[in-house]
């Protein structure tokens, strides 16, 4: 066990909280897929939700 300073903690950490509409139109995914996060997590999310969750097409069978 180990004792933590609450001066020492970086206040710097911040979790980025994404739209998902912004998010899905940045990563130029579909409105199925926008549908599907929506249900999933609500009008936000975290980016590493969002980046984990996120289903792409792959663009090498285009």
């Amino acid at each position: 066990m180990e004792r933590i300073e609450p001066e020492k903690l970086s206040s710097h950490t911040v979790t980025k909280v994404w739209n998902i509409r912004e998010f899905c139109q940045r990563q130029n995914l579909c409105q199925e897929e926008e549908r599907r996060l929506t249900r999933l997590f609500g009008r936000f999310a975290t980016a590493r939700e969002l980046l984990h969750n996120a289903r792409r097409a792959p663009r090498w069978r285009y």
